[in-house]
């Protein structure tokens, strides 16, 4: 296949601080990429703008592309009525509440548009051309400040009835647990970033020895799972315990939504998944110390490939889906 018969789409990735553009072709492929700040467009219009300017750039770069352009899509942080095209609000950014999102799109570019939920957007670009390629049903998990996640099933993403399925962060592991406003126990009150920051201070408070501080003083930085994850590497047993409680915490959900849904995997990303082996070992022993033979057996633990691409990736796939 020629290179001109390949559709192209624009992905964009729209976060709190940057959004972030790709055009991509309908292997999977960056072509050209482009980024802005979020503060740069203070308005709907004025974020138009920058996407139609940056949209141009990105031609200028790839001629080709633009002749077999088909649309645009967009991952958001927040809540969305897919079906509708609608954003009900944006995590973190004023002025984007009761959106018609892919209306204004269409209206400005006369291309098919779409929107998504950012998390359903990237467990599409991993479940098409990163590590869940092979599988057709499988459960996409990002992990950083919250706990996220998508849910493909028979090659397609499920949304739910009002588009919000997937919330994995929020499914309780403690039905007395921590209380936040979405719920009791949630995964994402014992395994965001803060919570496993706090979880380190806490036990050193205790009297736990660990590297853990000496290392942040050494660098004259917080501590951070990042930092947690190289005192791991440099056998630190506090370090490496709060990786194993991670994975156990992992573990008690990936095991309910096994039972449920039966995924053939999950596919981990985010900040904490780059704790590699430190992480994902004992995921793997948890979950299967979770799980009959029967089901234990046919599930696969494997770490994202697309890093900070799969919002873009995925984004764009929502228009080659069509």
């Amino acid at each position: 296949m020629k290179d001109k018969k390949v559709r192209h789409a624009v992905g964009i990735d729209f976060g709190g601080t940057s959004i972030k553009m790709g055009l991509v072709n309908e292997r999977g492929e960056i072509k050209a990429k482009r980024k802005f700040n979020t503060s740069e467009a203070p308005s709907q219009e004025a974020w138009l703008d920058s996407v139609s300017k940056n949209i141009e750039l990105m031609f200028k770069e790839v001629p080709s592309a633009e002749a077999t352009f088909a649309g645009i899509g967009v991952g958001v942080p927040g809540f969305v009525d897919f079906d509708r095209g609608f954003v009900y609000n944006l995590t973190n950014v004023p002025g984007w509440t009761a959106v018609p999102l892919v209306q204004l799109l269409e209206k400005r570019f006369g291309k098919i548009a779409r929107v998504d939920n950012d998390v359903n957007a990237m467990a599409l670009g991993e479940c098409t051309f990163g590590a869940g390629r092979a599988y057709q049903n499988a459960v996409f998990v990002t992990l950083g400040t919250g706990v996220g996640g998508g849910i493909l099933l028979n090659n397609n993403l499920f949304r739910g009835a009002y588009s919000m399925a997937g919330e994995i962060g929020h499914v309780s592991i403690d039905m007395n647990g921590v209380k936040s406003p979405t719920g009791k126990g949630g995964l994402e009150q014992y395994i965001g970033n803060r919570q496993i920051v706090e979880r380190a201070v806490r036990l050193m408070n205790e009297g736990r020895k660990s590297i853990i501080k000496e290392m942040a003083k050494e660098a004259s930085d917080d501590i951070t799972p990042k930092l947690i994850e190289q005192a791991a590497r440099k056998g630190d047993a506090l370090a490496l315990e709060i990786f194993d409680y991670v994975a156990d915490c992992l573990a008690t959900v990936f095991a309910s939504v096994t039972y449920l849904i039966q995924p053939q995997a999950f596919i981990v990303g985010g900040g904490v998944a780059q704790a590699g082996k430190f992480l994902f070992e004992p995921l793997q022993q948890h979950l299967k110390e979770r799980l009959s033979p029967y089901f234990s057996e046919h599930i696969v633990v494997k770490t994202a490939e697309l890093g900070n691409d799969a919002g873009m990736i995925g984004s764009a796939t929502l228009v080659f889906m069509e």
